[in-house]
């Protein structure tokens, strides 16, 4: 029996370094996963916003292009003056462009721009807050598997097998502290 014990003590310890080993390679997989849902939401971002941009440049041409219209067509019923006929037509002009405004005003296609235009900016605050929770995500398993590697006594199985404490997410540049701004 005492020939035993020995070969206990020694598969006991050699089995909890395997788990210490594995959990240390858990702890390094968890980060590695962070990382990637980072790029995932960053790549989101990314994606969205060229499609909030380009919706707010059409919906301010859609816009402008009327108003230049009314704005020529006011125009011309001005430079018409008292000719009847000229300041007729062109006032004509004025009214359809005018009755065109109000449709805009009333009408399906601004409340489904002005929609999409608020879903889109719902879409990037939220993908922005993935972004941060991605974030925090990501520190809160580097602090776990770099704990892991400078406690005892696991830190004996890290320097065996070299593991490598990671970098926390830290914002470098102020300019990153600062809001995001989308300029047209």
């Amino acid at each position: 029996m005492n020939t035993w014990i020995p070969w206990i003590v020694t598969a006991a310890v050699v089995l909890y370094l395997i788990y210490l080993y594995n959990g240390l390679v858990t702890l390094r997989n968890r980060v590695r996963n962070a990382w990637s849902q980072i790029d995932v939401q960053l790549k989101r971002r990314h994606d969205l916003i060229p499609n909030i941009v380009a919706s707010v440049k059409g919906y301010m041409a859609h816009e402008r292009g009327l108003f230049e219209t009314i704005t020529r067509a006011r125009e011309k019923a001005v430079a018409a003056g008292s000719d009847v006929p000229a300041r007729a037509a062109a006032e004509a002009v004025l009214d359809r462009s005018l009755h065109s405004l109000f449709a805009l005003a009333e009408s399906t296609p601004q409340l489904q721009a002005s929609v999409n235009m608020l879903a889109l900016q719902e879409e990037l605050s939220s993908t922005e807050n993935r972004i941060a929770f991605a974030r925090q995500h990501y520190n809160d398993a580097v602090l776990a598997y770099n704990t892991a590697l400078s406690t005892v006594p696991s830190v004996f199985i890290a320097r065996a097998f070299a593991f490598q404490p990671d970098t926390l997410y830290e914002v470098s540049d102020m300019r990153e502290r600062e809001p995001v701004t989308v300029s047209f």
